[in-house]
């Protein structure tokens, strides 16, 4: 299943993985169920987390093997041990049932699975670890366009019910009908992958016509708070964006914390960019920070074509254990959480409005949240997103990978285009069907300019993973109300 996500892409793996883990499922106690799911969960976590810890790490040495660790830990218990439980359970109990019930018990088990991947991604809230989803490795595969309709979570139970049921096959060889369950399952998602594919919005969509532009400085993380590091992306983000000029963007947009500085106690620094942006005669979004009385604030910078400032938008969801202490009151006794920043949360969407297309500005981390942007749809109307993001925080690992690969699911679930501002890659512009039509490399200083259009219409958009994930559990539930009836 590891093998399915960045960098080695192998996107077929996530069922065959998938498979296995319902194999060993299926036939075992809850007990045993739970700890082999846990288990299995720490290690795919563990591979699928590992960049964490690059360049943070070497702030909490020697701790910094923990970064990944404690959330393979907990997210194996909530991802994979709970729905472990749940999966053997179910199978137990309709093992002595009628046929119909029996081969059900797949059904049910993917959709726990998927239920799981919700709850241990934006069900935990705040402590949510919302990488490692199934559904992200599909994103270049036919199975895409069912994102438009039922999310990343949608995927992963499309993928789920592929390798539950090839595991029933298996372990049921020789129950008779099995093998005709499994294949009846494969033509089943089959066809809910030609009814998504013929009804995409994002087949179709107007032909890009804004002109946009992202910078990408590629200062490394482990000399970016340097003085002179400071001086030198003042000097890099300006001239990309006096490159940009020549292609008239409407919008330019820099990376998250490229000016590590409180901008709002810098008036020469914001009559700075005041002035680039008239110059530049397109609205200029920095990466900075802004500290008042209630604390130190991640914040995009919104510059107009006038100069003048049209709004600041301070990031509202913050990475645990590294921009905020969860439970602080009880774990601020540990010397290395002295290290962990204490910035406030914002509470506004933001919105801004530039050549007449609402932008929802989108900071780093709250990219990988499918139901908060979902929700900047629903209640603000947005049109397209303003990714700003610092992934220089993990080198040339999986890491910049996986989450550029979460942008597409964004793109393809809202219907929206997505512009993207990497520090060190990948920046990009990322159309409604999820596919980059503009991108940089890793580890490059590039500008990356083109086009973007207006939005399309999803499902997607009038649903969010809340009540997807409420089906998938419906389901579940559905599946062992099925059996309660008859017995074989």
């Amino acid at each position: 299943m590891a093998l399915a996500f960045p960098k080695t892409n192998a996107a077929i793996l996530a069922p065959v993985g998938a498979a296995g883990l319902f194999w060993a499922w299926f036939g075992v106690s809850p007990k045993r169920a739970f700890w082999v799911g846990w288990l299995a969960g720490a290690v795919f976590f563990g591979i699928t987390f590992w960049w964490f810890a690059e360049t943070a790490g070497a702030l909490i040495a020697p701790f910094g093997f923990i970064m990944p660790l404690g959330p393979a830990i907990g997210d194996g218990f909530f991802g994979f041990a709970l729905p472990g439980v749940l999966v053997a359970w179910c199978a137990r109990a309709l093992a002595r049932r009628v046929r119909l019930a029996r081969a059900l018990v797949p059904l049910g088990a993917a959709a726990i699975f998927a239920c799981g991947e919700w709850f241990r991604s934006e069900g935990l809230g705040p402590i949510g670890v919302p990488f490692g989803g199934l559904g992200y490795t599909q994103v270049a595969t036919p199975l895409a366009p069912l994102g438009a309709f039922v999310g990343t979570y949608g995927i992963t139970f499309a993928l789920c019910v592929l390798g539950a049921y090839a595991a029933y096959a298996l372990r049921m060889r020789a129950v008779r009908g099995s093998g005709v369950d499994a294949a009846c399952a494969a033509l089943g998602v089959a066809a809910a992958v030609a009814f998504a594919w013929a009804f995409w919005p994002a087949r179709t969509f107007a032909a890009p016509a804004l002109r946009v532009a992202a910078a990408q400085g590629n200062i490394a993380q482990s000399v970016k708070a340097t003085p002179e590091a400071f001086g030198e992306a003042l000097l890099r983000y300006e001239a990309l964006t006096r490159q940009a000029i020549a292609g008239r963007p409407a919008i330019v947009l820099w990376p998250e914390t490229v000016i590590l500085t409180a901008l709002n106690a810098q008036p020469v620094l914001q009559s700075r960019f005041a002035a680039l942006a008239r110059e530049a005669h397109a609205e200029l979004v920095v990466g900075t920070l802004y500290v008042d009385a209630t604390g130190p604030y991640n914040v995009l910078y919104f510059f107009r074509p006038d100069g003048g400032l049209d709004a600041i938008y301070r990031k509202r969801r913050l990475v645990p254990f590294a921009e905020h202490l969860p439970f602080a009151r009880f774990l601020s006794w540990i010397p290395w959480t002295r290290e962990i920043a204490r910035y406030a949360e914002g509470t506004s969407d933001g919105v801004v409005t530039v050549s007449g297309t609402r932008f929802a500005p989108v900071i780093c981390w709250e990219s990988a949240f499918s139901g908060l942007l979902q929700r900047d749809v629903a209640r603000s109307g947005a049109e397209a997103f303003l990714i700003a993001t610092d992934d220089a925080w993990f080198g040339t690992t999986a890491g910049p990978y996986q989450h550029a690969e979460i942008a597409q699911m964004r793109a393809i679930e809202t219907g929206r285009w997505i512009v993207r501002a990497a520090s060190t890659g990948i920046s990009g512009l990322v159309a409604p069907n999820g596919r980059y039509t503009r991108a940089s490399e890793l580890d490059e200083r590039a500008l990356v300019a083109g086009s973007i259009g207006a939005p399309v219409a999803t499902a997607y958009d009038a649903v969010g993973p809340g009540p997807i994930a409420a089906g998938l559990a419906a389901i579940y539930a559905g599946v062992l109300l099925a059996g309660r009836r008859r017995r074989a």
